[in-house]
């Protein structure tokens, strides 16, 4: 453990006074630990091993303010081991190094173990990564890593084999209640109204150290005298909402995942909530409009051939007006393709035809199709038994198009959807001649 005396406990003392108020309410002990009672309630495995002081290996994985590193801070005041933390921003393999040498150090002279907390641990690199593992295979140190982006894709994978991945939930409004009102009660005589809390709570987006950071800003806007928060204050405190999304991480993947879902699942409600979501939040529309093209051909294609040139129109349109009114046709076209009938038949129909490639190779297109531009290929039959169908009746004549050994493949079949369905029946009428 860290060594303390009068001097570091008096600038300890100096930074608590001036630090934020989401530190000064930061709990220190379990039972003072607000959320994630399925990880630290009383029984669950985290909490034995906390008590036992039987840490493991573990990445705390879970969005900002959901108490990754108080969790971490709690670990340390109840372990016995020595306690070492790094920000994956500021620090790096030098760094490391002088920890692993003090851990060496100690167990070795000392029998003590040593637990390295990295905060932020996504931010380092493979080869960063790379270098804990020999120090966490030999046991030199236990490590805790925190991180707001899925540890399956910004972790290495025998990084991840060694450690146990605790996943954190935003906070619930309860909560989220229950902080902020122990937050306004340290403060002498602050009150704070109920709308007021009540908004508060619903722009922190489950994060305890925002509401605690804009409950600070509330107070420091209230004028000399004046010990109530009104939700006009608040509302000055927030600003401009700043909605839970990072362009890079995991979150733009389940955004964008629950609104092509939703335009899927013809809801053109919940399409337009996600579009919104993603276009408040700063995602880049054309990347949106981009998806929606793509969806018009794969989820709705024939059942409404319509949706493609709507989908095109949209992001002509965006590019043509840009913002801040661009959204608009985002919008219509996002709706329009929700609301459509839906097939992925000429999608799956493109999956079958490759699939048979892979599987047969690529066979020779046969000669009565085939180009004869020379003499030479006449002769060898090339375009030879050939019938044009625009010269037979309804602009059709039986024919064998496939190369001979797929002769019985059917790609291409026609759901009973929107238009598709008169595409079923015309070419079905076509085959009964």
């Amino acid at each position: 453990m860290e060594k303390r005396d009068l001097f570091t406990l008096a600038a300890d003392q100096r930074r608590f006074e001036q630090a934020p108020l989401a530190e000064k309410m930061r709990p220190q002990t379990l039972d003072e630990f607000v959320g994630q009672r399925h990880i630290v309630a009383s029984g669950q495995p985290l909490h034995q091993q906390i008590l036992k002081d039987e840490i493991p290996s573990l990445i705390l994985w879970g969005p900002p303010g959901s108490g990754k590193t108080t969790l971490a801070r709690i670990i340390a005041h109840q372990t016995k081991a020595s306690f070492h933390g790094l920000s994956a921003v500021l620090s790096g393999v030098k760094e490391l190094r002088e920890i692993i040498e003090m851990a060496d150090g100690d167990l070795r002279l000392h029998n003590q173990k040593t637990i390295l907390f990295i905060d932020e641990i996504h931010r380092w690199n493979k080869a960063q990564q790379d270098a804990l593992l020999p120090h966490i295979e030999n046991g030199t140190i236990i490590l805790i890593g925190a991180t707001t982006e899925n540890p399956s894709f910004e972790v290495i994978s025998p990084l991840l084999s060694r450690t146990k991945i605790y996943t954190l939930q935003p906070l619930s409004v309860e909560e989220l209640r229950g902080i902020i009102e122990r937050a306004v009660k340290n403060q002498a005589g602050i009150e704070l109204e109920e709308e007021a809390l009540r908004y508060l709570i619903a722009t922190s987006d489950g994060d305890a150290r925002r509401a605690l950071n804009t409950l600070e800003i509330a107070m420091g806007l209230l004028p000399k005298n004046q010990k109530k928060i009104s939700l006009q204050t608040v509302e000055q405190a927030v600003q401009k909402k700043s909605l839970l999304y990072d362009k890079s991480g995991e979150e733009h993947y389940n955004l964008i995942s629950a609104f092509i879902k939703s335009m899927r699942g013809s809801d053109p409600d919940a399409a337009i909530y996600y579009l919104a979501r993603m276009l408040e939040a700063g995602e880049e529309p054309l990347f949106l409009a981009r998806r929606m093209v793509i969806f018009a051909s794969e989820d709705v294609g024939n059942a409404d051939p319509q949706a493609i040139q709507v989908a095109i129109s949209a992001m002509q349109a965006f590019d043509f007006v840009g913002l801040p009114e661009g959204w608009i046709p985002l919008a219509q076209c996002a709706t329009y393709l929700a609301s459509a009938p839906k097939s992925n038949a000429s999608y799956s129909a493109y999956k079958k035809a490759k699939a048979d490639i892979e599987e047969t190779g690529y066979q020779p297109v046969p000669k009565n199709l085939r180009n004869a531009p020379t003499k030479l290929m006449k002769e060898e039959g090339y375009g030879k038994g050939y019938q044009y169908p625009h010269d037979f009746e309804k602009n059709y004549i039986k024919e064998e198009y496939l190369p001979e050994k797929l002769r019985s493949r059917k790609y291409y079949e026609p759901t009973e959807n929107g238009y598709e369905k008169e595409i079923r029946r015309h070419l079905e009428g076509l085959k009964k001649k």
